[in-house]
Formats: structure tokens, sequence, C-alpha cells
């Protein structure tokens, strides 16, 4: 959902309708107008800010961002947020250890992701231990989401060990470790949920709720272009393809001639000016994967690509976001 798929728009819709928008943190500072300019993490931060604004100017309910750990300007972007005092940090693509150290007001919530048991129970340990709190949730994010997944090839291709409900009901054993009288830890689901029913099946697993994003990107408050919407109208089960990232983890996409161009390949124009990723090097990749998302969100898919879930191919109109959250309500307390 990011680089401007999920802003202020479709964040404030989805509060407005009693559920937790997010806004999307990376890529806000890249420039279709001006792309050699050097001052992205300046940029960055002022986009960053000033979405924040517009969405509490058109929602009073609360909302989150998500900020990547892999950003070379995480820090900042999380010192924003908490400045800015806002509801939810939910943060992955990496490991947020640090994460409570750059937080200094006591109101905004901290919610990391995470894709194992093992990577819940070190990061519920050191935040412990070293801050003397624990995550406000944990997102439990399975092998069949979109984007960036926390998953080798080999273990996407084990759906027998590897898969949501397993891994979540494993995530919620660590919860419960670390719980106190006073403190839950409520885990949401995240990573192919895509019905009403997906929804109870997780709360019948012991799951507080999930996390979605792909069916909100066919909404018509989504931020991101109208073309970026018809890629996904347009997908078929097999154009559902795992990529290598430049962010250093597989990624699922939609594919086109870009993405069979890079997977066989083919050098794009890299470039480097933004050095948005810690885990990116830029003399190592065939393309830059902020151009490429960049210029997917302007409906440039010739220069890029949608990311999507697994089910995006069952996908067939675009709706409102209140259309949408009341027919997943409707289905969920019809089967739960």
């Amino acid at each position: 959902m990011g680089v401007r798929v999920s802003s202020y728009s479709l964040a404030s819709a989805v509060s407005n309708e009693g559920a937790l928008g997010i806004i999307a943190a990376v890529g806000l500072g890249l420039d279709q107008q001006n792309m050699v300019e050097h001052d992205y993490k300046e940029r960055s931060r002022n986009t960053f800010v000033d979405i924040i604004h517009q969405t509490r100017a058109k929602t009073q309910k609360p909302f989150g961002v998500n900020i990547m750990c892999a950003l070379t300007n995480y820090e900042d972007l999380v010192d924003a947020a908490q400045q800015e005092k806002v509801d939810v940090i939910i943060s992955g693509a990496g490991l947020p250890i640090k994460l409570p150290s750059y937080v200094k007001n006591t109101h905004t919530k901290l919610v990391p992701i995470v894709s194992s048991a093992r990577a819940a129970r070190l990061i519920c340990g050191v935040w412990q231990r070293k801050y003397g709190r624990l995550p406000d949730g944990i997102v439990v994010e399975g092998p069949l989401a979109g984007g960036h997944l926390g998953y080798s090839h080999k273990e996407l291709s084990d759906s027998a060990h590897f898969n949501l409900e397993k891994i979540l009901v494993e995530v919620i054993a660590v919860a419960k470790e670390f719980a106190t009288a006073d403190s839950k830890i409520p885990v949401f689901a995240a990573g192919g949920v895509y019905s009403g029913r997906d929804i109870s099946n997780m709360i019948h697993l012991g799951a507080s709720g999930v996390q979605m994003a792909t069916r909100f990107v066919c909404t018509h408050e989504c931020d991101v272009s109208i073309k970026y919407k018809e890629a996904y109208l347009k997908a078929k089960k097999e154009d559902i393809v795992i990529i290598q990232s430049p962010v250093g983890m597989p990624g699922r996409v939609i594919s086109n001639k870009f993405v069979k161009d890079i997977s066989m390949g083919k050098q794009m124009d890299v470039g480097c000016v933004y050095q948005c990723l810690i885990t990116c090097d830029p003399s190592k990749v065939n393309y830059c994967i902020a151009k490429a998302l960049s210029s997917a969100s302007h409906g440039d898919l010739d220069k890029g690509f949608a990311m999507a879930g697994s089910n995006v191919h069952r996908i067939d109109k675009i709706v409102s976001v209140k259309e949408l959250i009341n027919e997943l309500m409707t289905e969920m307390k019809a089967t739960l």
C-alpha cells in the first residue's frame, strides 16, 4: 500500500467507517516532476506531515501510519509521526527493535508486524527489557500477503508449515506469555484475508481483528491512479507472481512486461537519487523499486508494477469504502 496507494483519502474514509485507516509513509519524498533532486528525506518528512494533517481534516476518528524499518529515514519519519501524536505506528519490513526509543509521547500506540512467533518473542523480550513496555498490538502477516514478504522463496512454497492460521496461533501464544493482568497484547491477522468469512475464521482462531490491504485498493477513495486499480480488476490468478525486491525480500506483484523484464535480469534505469532503503545496493540491482512504484502509483505501469495480495484476481469491481466494510461486516457477523 506504499508510495501513495494508501494516503489521506483512503485512510480517512476507512476510519470514518469505524475501522483504523492507515497512511503508508514510504515513498512520499518521490517527485515525478523532479526525479534528480537529492532532498528526498526532507520532502519525505514534509509530505508525510502534510498527509497526516490532510487526514485529520477529513476524519475525527483515530488513524495510524505504517513506517517500514528498511527505510534510511525510518527514525526521522517515526519522529515526525510521534511529534504529530498519531494514534498508531505500525512497523514491519524488518524488526522494529528500537521503535520505542524514538517515541517520546505516551499517546501513540506501537504495533510491530511479524511473520513468526520467534520474531514476536524477540520484539516483546527486547521491548520489555530495554524500554519497560510491550507492543500495544501485533500484526501477523502470513505468506499470502501483497508487497514485501518476511519469508524466503522456499518458505513461500511450503504452505504446510508456513500458513497464516498456523503462525497466527503461535504468535497468539507468545502474546499470552508476555501479557499481564493489566496489559494484554491483541494480535491481528494479515495476508490473504479477503472476505468476512476469512475475518470470522481469524477471530475463531483467537485474533482480535485483521489487517487488510488488497481489497481496499479497488475503492473509490483509494488514492492511487485508476490505471493501478484497473490492473487489479484485470488480474488473473496466474498473473500473481513473486519477485525479488531491492528491499532484500520477496515481493508479490501483478505481472506485466516490466516485471517480466526485471525477472529476466534486464537492466532498467537505476540511477539512485533517493537512497531510500538501507538494504538496497544500487550497484547490485537491475531496477529501482522507488521509481517503479512511483511510476505505477501515477498510472505508468510500463515503468513499474502493482503490488497485490494473492486474492487480487477475485476483485471484479470498484466500490466505496462504506460498501466494502458493510459487506465484510455483514458476512463476518453471519459466519462468526
